[in-house]
């Protein structure tokens, strides 16, 4: 009950946000580049081992995610490009991140992992394969909902990553 208050009381925030950008005529690909340089910033922070910033920024960025479309079909500005452009820089968003995580574990320091590399690169693969699977799925079959770990499932999961990292411990996948 408490959550589900919780989750309308957002709603209406991003409903806000979304008429007040639609009704500003705030072009939605804008709003789409202005997440994936949030999403740098995320990824850099990763690299210099800023977890719980990271994690911050990563969901300032990802709110500009969840509002680009929302504000094209507001306003009516929902086109091919936009869509083909979204899906692109999500792919770019996804992979900053996981770079960052693979700086930060490559540099030469106490926190140095391969394994932890090695686990980051995977993980950018996977989600890489996932988002491919879907789009080509998509081509072949008119509405395809399915799939493991999707971008949203895959971003929460990086924001509580990066939120419950001890501080000092550096360690995001233990």
């Amino acid at each position: 009950m408490f959550g589900a208050s919780i989750g309308r009381a957002g709603q209406r925030i991003i409903d806000a946000m979304v008429r007040w950008l639609a009704r500003g005529h705030f072009n939605p690909n804008i709003l789409t580049f202005i997440g994936v340089a949030i999403n740098v910033g995320s990824g850099l922070l990763f690299g210099f081992g800023r977890f719980f910033w990271a994690g911050i920024v990563l969901i300032v960025a990802n709110l500009f995610d969840m509002l680009d479309g929302q504000v094209a079909r507001l306003s009516g500005r929902v086109t091919s490009y936009g869509g083909f452009l979204d899906s692109s820089l999500d792919r770019l968003s996804d992979m900053v991140v996981f770079v960052g995580l693979m700086v930060f574990y490559a540099r030469d320091t106490e926190f140095h992992s391969t394994l932890n590399v090695f686990l980051a690169g995977a993980g950018m693969m996977g989600s890489v394969m996932v988002s491919y699977a879907s789009a080509r799925a998509e081509s072949l079959i008119p509405k395809c909902d399915v799939g493991f770990l999707r971008r949203p499932e895959r971003v929460v999961l990086f924001i509580i990553g990066a939120l419950s990292t001890r501080a000092g411990s550096h360690n995001f996948f233990a």
